[in-house]
C-alpha cells in the first residue's frame, strides 16, 4: 500500500530487539544496555540456543554489520510511511477542476480534424441540424421581439467545451455574442483560425483556452445561455460542472446539454459498434462509466436551482449520416433547463405586504369620509 519494501529478516530481528528492550523496561525485567547484552538476547530469541554470556569478537563484528543494515532499512521504511498521505487526510484544494487529463490527451490528438466534415467529427457537424434550432427556438421563447436574420442578437452565450467551434460559429451567425472555452489549447487555436476567415464572426466570437471553473468568479450571472453539447460525458465531476454552469447563468437563463444515456444499449452501440467496429468515432473517445442518465442529470440540475423544461431523445443513422428527434432517450438525448429567479426574501416580502395593507386601510378611511 505504501510502496515500500518489506523488512528483511534482519530488519525484523532489529525491531524485535527494540520491542523487547522497551517491554523489559516497562515490566520490571532486566534492562539491556550494552551491545553484548543485546546480541546475546537477540540470538537467543531467534534461534532458541542456550548461549553463554561469552561473546566471541568475530561473531560480534558480524552482527554489528547486520544491525547497521537493519537500522538503515528500518528507518528508510519509517520515512516512507511518514511521507505517505492517507486519502482522507489530503489537504483540501480550492482549485477543483472537472477536466479529465486523459480526455485532454485524446482530443489533443484530433485537434486538427475538427472542420473535416467527412472525418471523425462528421456526426457533430450533422448534429447541428438538430441542436442549433433546439437552442434557437427555446431562447426565442423568452424574447418578445427579435431582429430578422439575427434572432439571437443581444444575447450572451457561453459554449463550454467548444472544441473547434462547430456549434459556436452557427450561434454567432444567429447574432449572439458567444464565448467558447475549451481546456485543449490546440482546439482553441483551430477554432480561432477558422473564425478568422469570417470578419463578422471574428467580432461576435471570443475563444479562451481554459476550464469552466477558471471563469466562474469573473462571470457570475453573466450569460443568457450556457451550452455543454457532448461534454458532460467527458468531465470527472458532473455535480461541480453543473453547479458552475448554474453560477455563470443569469436568473432566467437557459442551460442546454446534449449527451449519452447510461444504458446497455448505449454501451453496445455507442462504444462497441461506433468505436470498435464501425469506427464512426475514434477508439477511447467515450467511457461508459461517465455516461449519465436523464434522471440523474435532472436531479443534479434541480438541486442547483434549475428547472428542467425539456428532455428529448436523439438518434443517429450511421448509414445516412443524419440525426433525428425521438421519444426514446436510451441513446443520445438533449435537455433544456432554466435557472430560477432569485426568491424574494421573506422579510422584504412581509414589509411589502404591511405597506400594502397600510395603504389599503388608508384608502378605506378616505372612502368612509
Amino acid at each position: 500500500m505504501w510502496g515500500a519494501r518489506k523488512l528483511s529478516s534482519s530488519g525484523s530481528l532489529f525491531l524485535n530487539v527494540l520491542r523487547f528492550r522497551y517491554l523489559g523496561t516497562q515490566s520490571g525485567c532486566p534492562r539491556f544496555t550494552t551491545s553484548a547484552d543485546i546480541l546475546f538476547f537477540s540470538v537467543y530469541s531467534k534461534n532458541q540456543l542456550s548461549w553463554t554470556l561469552q561473546i566471541k569478537p568475530w561473531v560480534f563484528h558480524e552482527y554489528r554489520i547486520m544491525w547497521s543494515k537493519s537500522y538503515r532499512m528500518t528507518f528508510a521504511c519509517l520515512n516512507t510511511m511518514k511521507s505517505y498521505r492517507y486519502p482522507w487526510a489530503r489537504p483540501y484544494s480550492t482549485s477543483r477542476t472537472t477536466v479529465d487529463s486523459s480526455e485532454v490527451k485524446t482530443f489533443l490528438a484530433l485537434a486538427h480534424r475538427w472542420w473535416d466534415e467527412q472525418g471523425v467529427y462528421a456526426p457533430l457537424h450533422s448534429m447541428n441540424d438538430l441542436r442549433v434550432p433546439f437552442i434557437r427556438d427555446n431562447l426565442l421563447k423568452t424574447v418578445a421581439n427579435h431582429q430578422p436574420g439575427k434572432p439571437l442578437s443581444g444575447m450572451k452565450i457561453l459554449d463550454v467545451g467548444c472544441g473547434g467551434g462547430l456549434l459556436t460559429e452557427p450561434l454567432g451567425r444567429l447574432g449572439a455574442s458567444v464565448i467558447g472555452i475549451d481546456p485543449v489549447d490546440a482546439n482553441i487555436k483551430t477554432a480561432q483560425r477558422h473564425k478568422s476567415f469570417d470578419p463578422v464572426l471574428d467580432k461576435r466570437i471570443e475563444y479562451r483556452a481554459c476550464s469552466l471553473e477558471e471563469i466562474v468568479e469573473e462571470s457570475t450571472e453573466t450569460f443568457d445561455a450556457v451550452i455543454a453539447s457532448e461534454v458532460v460525458e467527458h468531465v470527472i465531476d458532473l455535480e461541480t460542472f453543473i453547479q458552475c454552469c448554474c453560477q455563470v447563468l443569469k436568473p432566467g437563463g437557459s442551460l442546454f446539454i446534449t449527451t449519452i444515456n447510461k444504458t446497455q444499449l448505449s454501451y453496445v452501440l455507442g462504444i462497441v459498434f461506433s468505436e470498435q467496429i464501425a469506427g464512426i468515432v475514434p477508439k477511447g473517445t467515450h467511457t461508459w462509466e461517465k455516461f449519465v442518465s436523464p434522471e440523474k442529470l435532472e436531479s443534479i440540475m434541480e438541486s442547483n436551482g434549475l428547472s428542467v423544461q425539456t428532455v428529448v431523445g436523439m438518434l443517429y443513422n450511421p448509414f445516412s449520416g443524419h440525426w433525428h428527434w425521438s421519444e426514446n432517450t436510451s441513446l443520445n438525448y438533449a435537455a433544456h433547463a432554466v435557472k430560477q429567479e432569485h426568491p424574494v426574501p421573506a422579510e422584504t416580502e412581509t414589509e411589502e405586504l404591511r405597506a400594502q395593507a397600510s395603504t389599503n386601510s388608508s384608502v378605506h378611511e378616505e372612502l368612509k369620509k
